[in-house]
Order: structure tokens, then sequence, then C-alpha cells
């Protein structure tokens, strides 16, 4: 089954776009990427995908002459299928198995673009750091993720509860049956996720049990991934780093904490491979002192993010009967959940066409810590955002933090009206 995305939108304005680029669509393993481009070849009269990890035959036509024309034609010739400019979606996936490939879209571009073209892979960015220049103002690329909170609601039915969710404000309220609904609902995504196949199951089996094994599944799947990461760099290393940004969740990564076996600069290497896969997102330390965030950071106070709440539950173990039937937030963030939770959103919740970076804040003096979870820049202003699983809203750190920037302060909590 086919579950809808927020991105079958923009890949349809790309259809009817004059002087379309062709597409490089990014992201982690299994976020759904293939799906979405096979959703998008529907709405053509043919479609050809050709998948480089798959058919290694194909390699030999990219190692000549790469003129799109010609490239068209032994493609046509290989497949039997008709490539006809402006009725036929040409969909290379897994290209980063072959890096000629990658160099080709840029022709497609210059010299045939009414031809619409997409290319997809997993682990793409280490291809595209072995190539000096792919194809700057040729390609667009454009960013996918797990499937967002507004994505679970449509993809389980609950279009009309996520309309209403959407119109909801501090002033206009939810019911409270409703709102209590729509928290139900939450947990579960938390413990679910946003794996399109994890996703898929629970819509067709509704079985939280069988969310777990397909979960454990796809951990196996990244974990056997690392040894594609670098030749010379043990997947083992790897995979210890990767755990230890399970275990550091919800606090600044300290990388001598993650391996006594491993020194600052083969943690730093892994951890680095880790975020370059898309597994991982950092989350910068930010002065906060002005506009653009990225302006003060200090790249040694990071945070660090999985891709996933539910292969992050997975791997911490823990007990979802407990989450599911507990009545308040207070025990659904355990190993920081809800923190996990807002970050990911706000990256899903951007424009598909950036690579969004997050940013917080954090104060360490003597006797006084204080930390602010996110910071969003929102126009010409600042807007700090807090996480709260509980019922307690403010406290010395955020108004700290208010006061120095004379600004607004936003403190969602998720245990109360969700705003």
């Amino acid at each position: 089954m086919y579950l809808t995305r927020k991105i079958d939108n923009e890949l349809l304005l790309w259809k009817s776009e004059a002087g379309r680029k062709p597409l490089l669509l990014r992201g982690a393993r299994q976020v759904g990427k293939s799906s979405s481009v096979r959703k998008l070849g529907e709405s053509f009269r043919s479609f050809l995908e050709i998948n480089f990890e798959e058919n290694k035959k194909i390699h030999s036509l990219f190692n000549g002459d790469l003129t799109p024309q010609v490239l068209c034609e032994n493609l046509s010739l290989m497949f039997n299928k008709e490539i006809i400019p402006g009725e036929t979606l040409l969909f290379f996936d897994e290209i980063q198995s072959c890096i000629p490939a990658i160099s080709s879209l840029r022709f497609f571009y210059e010299k045939m673009p009414e031809l619409h073209v997409i290319a997809a892979g997993s682990l793409l960015e280490f291809a595209l750091a072995e190539i000096p220049s792919f194809g700057v103002g040729r390609i667009r690329s454009i960013y996918m993720y797990p499937l967002s909170f507004d994505e679970f609601l449509d993809a389980i039915g609950q279009q009309k509860l996520r309309e209403l969710k959407s119109k909801a404000d501090t002033q206009n309220p939810m019911a409270e049956p409703l709102h209590d609904k729509l928290l139900t609902l939450l947990k579960k995504f938390l413990i679910i996720g946003g794996m399109p196949e994890v996703v898929g199951n629970y819509v067709t089996k509704n079985d939280l049990r069988e969310c777990q094994r397909v979960l454990d599944d796809l951990i196996i799947s990244f974990r056997n991934d690392f040894a594609k990461y670098r030749v010379k760099i043990p997947s083992l290393r790897i995979r210890e780093v990767f755990e230890s940004v399970v275990q550091q969740a919800g606090g600044k990564y300290v990388y001598a904490k993650a391996s006594q076996n491993l020194n600052i600069a083969q943690i730093k290497e892994a951890l680095e491979l880790l975020i370059m896969a898309g597994l991982v997102t950092p989350v910068t330390h930010s002065h906060a002192n002005g506009i653009p965030l990225g302006a003060e950071v200090n790249l040694k106070k990071r945070k660090m993010l999985l891709i996933d709440t539910g292969l992050f539950q997975r791997l911490l173990q823990l007990d979802i009967s407990e989450l599911i039937l507990s009545n308040g937030f207070e025990l659904v963030n355990k190993g920081g959940i809800a923190e996990q939770f807002v970050g990911l959103e706000i990256i899903k919740n951007a424009s598909c066409y950036e690579q969004k970076e997050l940013f917080y804040w954090h104060r360490e003096a003597l006797n006084s810590n204080a930390e602010v979870d996110y910071l969003i820049q929102k126009q010409n202003d600042i807007v700090p955002l807090e996480v709260k699983s509980g019922e307690k809203r403010f406290d010395e750190q955020h108004v700290y933090f208010s006061k120095r920037k004379k600004g607004p302060i936003w403190v969602p909590d998720i245990h109360g009206k969700f705003c």
C-alpha cells in the first residue's frame, strides 16, 4: 500500500514546472524515496526505473559517452521501452552505486531539459563527497525524511483530526475528548515512529508488537549498512558510536562517554559518517546573540537526534505497554523521546529544498545550568522552544533567556493542550 506523503505535491509541481531541473532525491535508507517516485510515475504515460544496485550491467552504459540522447537510446534498447521527452519519467534509483550516472544528470538539464529525470539513493552523501562538482545550478536536491505526525494521522485515516489540530491554538483549543484522542495517537506515533514500512504494517495489521518486529528488522538492516560507509573503518566501531548516540540522547554528546576503546578522533569520524548517512542529526549550540543562528555556534557542544522515535525507543528497549497505558506524558519522555520527537518534527516540516539545521542554547556556570532545547529563526526573530512532558511550564532558566533576548518564549506542553 502507498502512504500519501507531503512531498507528493512538490513532485507534481516539479512535473509541470517550465525549465525544470533533474531532481536528486536525498535521504536515509527506507524513508520512502522510491515509493514516492513510483507514485509520481503513475501520472506519466510511461515510467522507466533503473536500479544501479540491482542491475550492475547497466553501469557500463555510463562509462563512456554521457550525452543524454545516447544514454536514452541505449537504455531504451536495454529495457525495450521507449523514452519520450515530456511523456516518460526516467528514474535512476540507488544512483550512488554508479558515480558516472550522477555526473550525467547535469547533461540532461543542458541537452534534454524536456525529459523528466529523477535520481535517488541511499548513502548518497558518501558518493557526492567524491565528486568535486556534480552539477551546481543544474540539479535540484530535495530532502525526504520518515513520516511526520501529520502524515501518520493521514495514513491511519484521521485527516479530519489532523485538520482540526492545525486550526487549534491557545485561544481556540480542541475539545477535551478530541484532544485526549490526539494524545493517545501521539503516544502510538512515538512508539511506531515514521518509517514507512512500520507505519504501513500498523495500518494493515493494527498490531504494535508486529511493528516492534519490523523495527528490529530495520535496525539490523541499518547496522548491516555500516560496512558500506567507509572501507577502512570497521563497522563495529560505527555501531558502537551509533549506540552511544541513543544512550546519550537528551543531553550534550560527550565523546569520552561513547567508548572506552576508541579515541576522540575515531569517535568523531564514525559520528560524522552516521550524520552523512542521515541516521543522526546534530543539534548545535548557538550563543543566539543574533541571526543567523549558525553565525555563533560552538561545535564542541552538540546534542544528537536519531532519525526516528520508533527506532529510538526500540534501541532503548522501552516498555511500550507502560508508555501506552500511562495517563500522563512523564513516562513517555523516558530517554528524552519527547525532545527527539519535537526536533524531528521541526526538520520534517521545514522546506524539502533545504537541509534544516537545528540549534539549542546552553549556559554552563558554577552552580547554575540553563538550557533551551531548540532555537528557531522566524524571520528576524529568535524563538526559543522548550520541550516539556509534565505540567511545569516555566523555571528560572526560561525567565533568564526571555529577559536576555527581550522576546517571546514558546513552551509547548504535550501534557496539556496540543498547540
